[in-house]
């Protein structure tokens, strides 16, 4: 731990229920990645619980650096802090040489109107096994479908794809899903290199038509869909020149 106030008893709902908040923020020698973005969606997420961010948090890991690290922040009813750890192997491997990703319904038509889905909570137990399962099924990441058929998210990544000359994403507005941090920067700067930006829906039945389909995430940045559903799909050019654009390593 880094960073921390408050004390964590074992009365703290963050601790029994999962009733708790999160971000996990890429740190680079400059400092953390997108800070302020990663701290303005911890407080939205912390208001759909009715808990409070301390003041000051970004006071206290603004400061923090490594070479490819990543940050993680967690609020809970009683306390908050920080942790800080190299980011895995395994997510930079995603980042160089791309993903098998499947598609599978996640049988919601409409989300009720107490759902957490646009929040970050620390209740990711789920997320986690969804992760579990695709890899079972010889996958690496899962894209989760609403009962039409429409791509909604990754278990913990956003969902990118290029239509020609558009970078695509999700609109979470329409579907209830987390707003991407990494997604939204992506294509705010999407015409630096020459490309327009569009949210919008996508089917399971089309997304094998896109140019390219990523997840994207604080710490992959962009990991390739290199099969889909166990179809293999050629290498975008558009991977590296993207990553480049967002400034991560590739090894």
């Amino acid at each position: 731990m880094i960073s921390g106030s408050g004390e964590l008893t074992y009365t703290d709902r963050g601790l029994l229920y999962g009733e708790g908040v999160f971000e996990t923020v890429h740190v680079r020698p400059a400092g953390p990645w997108l800070l302020e973005e990663h701290l303005a969606r911890l407080d939205r997420s912390a208001a759909a619980l009715g808990i409070e961010v301390p003041r000051g948090l970004a006071g206290r890991v603004s400061g923090i650096t490594h070479p490819d690290g990543a940050l993680r922040l967690v609020v809970t009813p009683s306390t908050a802090f920080a942790t800080l750890a190299e980011v895995p192997a395994t997510i930079r491997a995603e980042r160089r040489d791309g993903i098998r990703l499947i598609t599978h319904d996640l049988g919601l038509t409409r989300r009720p109107p107490w759902s957490l889905a646009g929040a970050k909570t620390l209740s990711y137990a789920e997320n986690l096994a969804a992760k579990r399962w695709a890899v079972a099924q010889g996958a690496d990441d899962l894209l989760w479908l609403d009962s039409h058929g429409h791509a909604l998210e990754g278990p913990t990544a956003s969902l990118v794809w290029l239509a020609g000359d558009t970078l695509c994403t999700v609109a979470p507005d329409r579907t209830g899903i987390l707003p991407g941090t990494t997604a939204a920067h992506l294509l705010g700067r999407a015409a630096e290199v020459g490309l327009r930006a569009e949210q919008r829906m996508i089917t399971a039945a089309e997304l094998p038509g896109a140019d390219a389909i990523w997840l994207a995430s604080s710490l992959r940045g962009l990991a390739e869909a290199r099969t889909l559903d166990g179809r293999p799909r050629a290498a975008s050019p558009w991977t590296p020149r993207l990553l480049d654009l967002l400034g991560f390593r590739r090894e």
